[in-house]
């Protein structure tokens, strides 16, 4: 009988070494198989020894995409060959990365798992620009939206998004921040509420560009690579800036 393996369900981080867990290193190096998706950073693609085998099941928003019943298929295979079976996500494997689904694939064909949990867009992302994403007497929650599903996203509560203080993280949202700007002002948004849109969160090419609501669906189309929008934060030092604006007229 064939001795088979937990499938580890890993968190990548956004992109950069720098924020892969222990954890998640020591399931690479192990691994027999890695299984990743097409945003897994190349720094961390460089960590996998290169005996191991890789299965690239790359899915990009509105252009070619590997199936998730192929996704599946993969993973039965190699798993219950006895094979040692990473499935290597971007960011945190339990936002927005069809974890769930993958799950109910591997169990109901006999298969063990584990989650080894990694550090999510939005928190990197509110790092690069020097912010937490919930302060004591600014916001008492943190909403995280995806963009790309708009069947859901069109059913948000947009009055209580509108509301100043209210802060947001939402995925793949360069091809919806149109519409989001429309349902907020609709809803009484200002348009000077702070938006910033993190390209490439935590890699090398990283760029953070500071918009309003009212600017926002500009920003976005500049906008190349994977991006996370902030809505309701705004980078420290241009916070900071306009303080010492305000001081130096007073």
């Amino acid at each position: 009988m064939t001795m088979t393996f937990p499938i580890l369900f890993v968190g990548a981080g956004p992109g950069a070494a720098e924020h892969l867990t222990l954890g998640a290193l020591a399931a690479l190096r192990a691994a027999d198989v890695v299984v990743h998706d097409r945003l897994v950073g190349t720094e961390v693609l460089a960590l996998i020894p290169e005996a191991t085998r890789r299965v690239d099941v790359g899915k990009e928003g509105f252009g070619p995409s590997t199936a998730q019943a192929e996704i599946h298929a993969v993973l039965l295979s190699e798993g219950l060959a006895g094979r040692k079976v990473v499935r290597l996500k971007g960011g945190d494997p339990g936002i927005f990365a069809r974890l769930d689904e993958e799950i109910e694939a591997i169990t109901a064909a006999g298969l063990t798992y584990r989650i080894l949990p990694g550090l999510t867009t939005a928190s990197v992302a509110a790092a690069a620009i020097g912010q937490g994403l919930t302060q004591r007497g600014r916001n008492t929650g943190l909403r995280i939206l995806t963009g790309h599903v708009m069947e859901g996203f069109a059913e948000q509560d947009w009055k209580a998004l509108a509301r100043p203080g209210e802060v947001a993280a939402i995925y793949m949202a360069k091809r919806a921040a149109r519409f989001l700007q429309g349902r907020l002002m609709m809803h009484g948004a200002r348009p000077e509420t702070p938006v910033t849109i993190v390209e490439n969160a935590g890699r090398a090419d990283q760029c953070i560009r500071a918009a309003t609501l009212a600017s926002l669906a500009a920003s976005a189309a500049a906008a190349t690579g994977p991006a996370i929008l902030l809505l309701g934060l705004a980078p420290r030092a241009a916070i900071d800036t306009l303080s010492q604006l305000s001081e130096a007229q007073a």
